[in-house]
């Protein structure tokens, strides 16, 4: 028989963590680790150390299930990544969550089938959302600078100053060759809509 393993999270100081390791330790957990951060961070010290304590046989016990997964997927891949090293998992308050049992097992399975559902959910929304976006001439992406934006007014100083490479005002800007020629390829602020006064194209010049 492996050990019972708890672990215990609040979000704020003003949660009661005590009772959550009580009542693990009284579920003859023989060590409870703990957190105190939000559930949507992903460093965890405490869990860390806690999955690395576990060993094949040992169960994992949790107050709710909420107390580990910072969403449903995240959930199921920690349980998931325990059965493959032959360590159960259990929540005190989550009805028949017990991988260690065949009931229990079953509604995990489910639990993955749901957060399989909700990843393609997730994908099907972006995918529909830029679609949308796109047939609105909507293109994802930054916002381009204006004309008249600093970065955009000190790449056409920079670039006509003959003496300095191409590469040297990427480097400077830090921006792209790509981003430098539409820079400079803007109209010059207060011109006309519909001039063409002094085009600037890109100079050959040596990188």
């Amino acid at each position: 028989m492996g050990r019972l393993i708890g672990y215990a999270r609040i979000s704020t100081g003003d949660q009661n963590l005590q009772s959550q390791i009580d009542e693990l330790e009284s579920s003859n957990c023989v060590h409870v680790f703990s957190d105190i951060v939000s559930g949507a961070k992903s460093e965890r010290p405490g869990l860390n150390e806690c999955l690395t304590t576990l060993r094949e046989g040992d169960t994992l016990v949790v107050w709710r299930l909420d107390r580990l997964g910072r969403s449903m997927s995240h959930l199921v891949s920690i349980i998931y990544d325990l059965k493959s090293k032959g360590i159960g998992f259990k929540s005190l308050h989550d009805g028949v969550i017990d991988t260690t049992s065949a009931s229990g097992e079953l509604v995990f399975n489910i639990f993955a089938a749901l957060a399989q559902f909700e990843r393609e959910l997730i994908r099907e929304r972006t995918r529909s959302g830029l679609s949308a976006a796109r047939s609105r001439g909507i293109v994802g992406g930054r916002k381009p600078l204006p004309p008249d934006d600093p970065k955009v007014l000190s790449a056409k100083k920079l670039h006509a100053d003959k003496n300095m490479k191409i590469n040297d005002i990427c480097k400077t800007l830090n921006i792209s060759r790509a981003t430098l020629y539409r820079y400079i390829s803007m109209p010059d602020i207060g011109e006309n809509n519909g001039s063409k006064k002094n085009s600037q194209r890109p100079i050959n010049r040596t990188a």
